[in-house]
């Protein structure tokens, strides 16, 4: 699979099965050759168009992802804080 391929998936909390979005960019370390983590999106904001945007993105590490399928890449993000939060609270 290639990289151009995986920005295209979906990722998926393992916890809730809640969408956290598509792969941002990858987390390489080049001198040990490995992958550190998927970079997400984070979320909207929608404080009106001074405040609004995205929020900072969010590193999800590599060892949390479990899956890469052909539809998502699923991921175990109930320890990153960005993710702990319920949805209907916001």
């Amino acid at each position: 699979m290639r990289i151009s391929e995986l920005r295209l998936l979906d990722i998926v909390n393992i916890k809730d099965g809640r969408r956290l979005g598509p792969i941002k960019d990858l987390d390489l370390d080049l001198e040990r050759g490995v992958v550190k983590g998927v970079v997400i999106p984070g979320a909207s904001r929608s404080w009106g168009i001074f405040g609004g945007g995205r929020s900072e993105d969010i590193l999800v590490p590599w060892d949390r992802v479990k899956k890469i399928g052909v539809d998502v890449i699923l991921v175990d993000a109930q320890d990153i804080p960005e993710f702990n939060n319920d949805p209907d609270e916001r």
